[in-house]
């Protein structure tokens, strides 16, 4: 998926079911009063502040300079930092990351750096989208994309793996892995419109803005029957990897 410049004051207002449905993860990362953690992609810093308040000491990395503006802006220490370039040596006690992993398909770069910045003992707690993730979406884009070849084509590149397969991933640079497991979530969001203006720009990149307003429109009118009722609105088809490591 291509870098995404992304808009953090629509970021924390349109996309706030990420923030609210990370609570469960940093109950399973349990932050101590005084423990050093990482929050891997923090974002806009909501859940970096909320660790924070459990008396943690929390450092955010971000590799969206105005994600890492907002963060600060709360008083969180912060930096633009990409996930596969951390340079940290068994400075951590745990390291959390939430609703960033499948944007980075060198799953074992990442992996590999966030063993090396934890202390020995350290934990991994991390939720993101895993296999199945978006599938009814995702399967509408690509044949909007072969109906219209003339808007480039669509290159998933999105990271959705099973639990067994991130497990392994975990494994391979030293982890035990204490858990893994997949969580179907459907989400509820305010339209495919502005899900895909949140987290779609990249897929949309060779369209002029009359082919996006087309290739929005019948996208939803593909999954209005299948992602949409008078009741519940629109949702998206989420399903998220939960796992927890530890650092032997």
């Amino acid at each position: 998926m291509p870098h995404i410049d992304w808009d953090a004051n629509r970021y924390e207002e349109d996309a706030k079911f990420v923030r609210d449905l990370g609570d469960e993860v940093i109950e399973l990362l349990d932050p101590k009063k005084d423990e050093k953690i990482l929050d891997l992609g923090c974002g806009e810093g909501s859940l970096t502040l909320k660790i924070s308040q459990r008396g943690a000491k929390v450092v955010g990395v971000d590799s969206s300079y105005l994600m890492v503006e907002k963060s600060r802006a709360k008083g969180i220490e912060a930096y633009v930092r990409s996930a596969r370039e951390l340079d940290y040596h068994e400075r951590f006690d745990g390291v959390f990351s939430n609703a960033v992993l499948h944007w980075i398909p060198q799953a074992d770069e990442v992996a590999y750096g966030v063993y090396r910045a934890l202390k020995r003992g350290g934990r991994f707690v991390a939720e993101f989208g895993g296999e199945g993730n978006v599938a009814t979406i995702i399967k509408a884009i690509s044949q909007l994309f072969e109906e219209h070849p003339q808007w480039g084509g669509f290159e998933n590149s999105w990271y959705f793996p099973s639990a067994n397969e991130y497990k392994k991933v975990l494994e391979s640079v030293g982890f035990e892995v204490v858990s893994a497991r997949i969580i179907p979530r459907p989400v509820p969001i305010k339209s495919i419109e502005n899900w895909l203006d949140l987290f779609g720009e990249g897929i949309m990149k060779a369209m002029s803005e009359e082919e996006k307003k087309k290739f929005k429109s019948k996208l939803t009118e593909m999954l209005k029957p299948k992602l949409y009722d008078e009741e519940r609105g629109w949702w998206a088809d989420y399903v998220r990897v939960r796992v927890k490591a530890v650092k032997e």
